[in-house]
């Protein structure tokens, strides 16, 4: 066996064991407080609310906190440099109130590679995991048109800084089989299982980079497998939540594309799907069976600022009373030039809210869940 096939057998083994056994050290049990003694209470700041909330202390009863896409280029690479900790600056306080954060890292993890014909690539140190962690994010998606901006070398460096840092990362591995394996938890004794994929249209990633049987890269949202695996995931008793990276660039509706695969996740049994890409917010809320859908979060830790509504995002925290979410609160921020977005306050915050609430019109989508 050569020396490249040894190290992706390693990286594989170690993605397996971060991603997909509730027994490993990546795993999260939470019963009252987090293992690194964060408290699972979760903070009110000023935000959208949309049903009752859940006491997140009750056995059964948990929170999930999603915001959208990050990266470490330019003015945020520049942080990441001075001290990986403090990356996201007052982000790190919206990110911690949850039992499980969850982001979308839109980077190759690589200081070497080749970048691919694309007109933007993005990569980042593996201390860009660091930050992560440090900021209070538990799980990553990698499922995204930028995860192989490096080529099969940034691929490689990936895995190995992923099982080097212990930090778990979804959507992304040396085949198939990895890219689409979950990340499972128990939180409040309830089991959760979490996927990702990637259903951008580009003309690099998914031609190139779809994991294949024997080829590494992202989980391909166009597979049947997805559905398939998350199908199976709610037959063995998990709540299951699934992360895409979706969408058209610049457009608050979701596309046809969107819409039918949120509708085929739905009806294989996912309680929430979540996404992102658009560099905009999309509208979010229950489809009539009960799944929460949100289409997209937004721009969160970000190289530049737009002065338009690229800037606007924030992070949504879902209370699940086991497998039904049973609220919604959306707390509204914004970027600014140090590529951090911190909590939007005021008019500012009224606008954002106000904007959340306006991209539902062109969905399916209920304010409130079906009773």
């Amino acid at each position: 066996m050569s020396r490249r096939a040894v190290a992706l057998v390693v990286a594989a083994v170690a993605l397996c064991v971060g991603c997909t056994s509730g027994s490993t050290p990546f795993a999260r049990t939470t019963a009252g407080a987090t293992p690194d003694g964060r408290s699972t209470t979760v903070s009110a700041p000023s935000s959208s609310t949309s049903g009752s909330v859940a006491p997140p202390t009750e056995q059964g009863r948990f929170t999930m906190a999603f915001a959208g896409d990050v990266h470490f280029m330019d003015q945020v690479g520049e942080r990441l440099a001075r001290d990986p900790a403090t990356v996201f600056g007052a982000d790190a306080a919206m990110l911690r109130g949850a039992d499980l954060t969850m982001v979308n890292l839109e980077t190759a993890i690589t200081t070497g590679g080749d970048p691919q014909n694309k007109l933007f690539t993005f990569r980042a140190p593996p201390s860009a995991l660091t930050a992560l962690r440090d900021a209070g994010v538990d799980v990553a998606t990698m499922a995204n048109n930028h995860g192989a901006d490096y080529g099969d070398a940034g691929l490689r460096d990936t895995f190995a800084a992923i099982a080097s840092s212990h930090f778990p990362v979804l959507g992304i591995g040396p085949d198939a089989d990895h890219a689409f394996a979950p990340y499972r938890t128990t939180l409040h004794g309830v089991k959760v299982a979490i996927f990702a994929a990637d259903q951008v249209q580009d003309e690099t990633t998914l031609p190139l980079f779809s994991a294949g049987p024997h080829k590494a890269g992202v989980a391909n949202a166009y597979e049947p497998r997805l559905i398939t695996a998350v199908r199976r995931s709610v037959a063995a008793g998990y709540v299951t939540v699934v992360y895409l990276h979706w969408g058209i660039e610049y457009r608050t509706c979701p596309s046809t594309d969107q819409t039918s695969l949120a509708s085929a996740l739905a009806a294989a049994g996912a309680s929430a799907v979540i996404g992102t890409h658009a560099h905009v917010l999309q509208g979010a809320g229950w489809l009539p069976g009960g799944t929460y859908v949100a289409y997209g979060l937004g721009n969160y830790l970000w190289w530049r600022t737009f002065g338009n509504e690229q800037d606007d995002n924030g992070v949504l925290t879902l209370d699940f009373d086991h497998a039904q979410v049973v609220g919604a609160r959306f707390a509204p921020s914004h970027l600014t030039d140090s590529g951090v977005s911190p909590p939007a306050t005021g008019a500012e915050r009224r606008r954002i809210l106000a904007e959340w609430d306006a991209d539902r019109r062109c969905t399916d989508l209920a304010a409130t869940p079906p009773h």
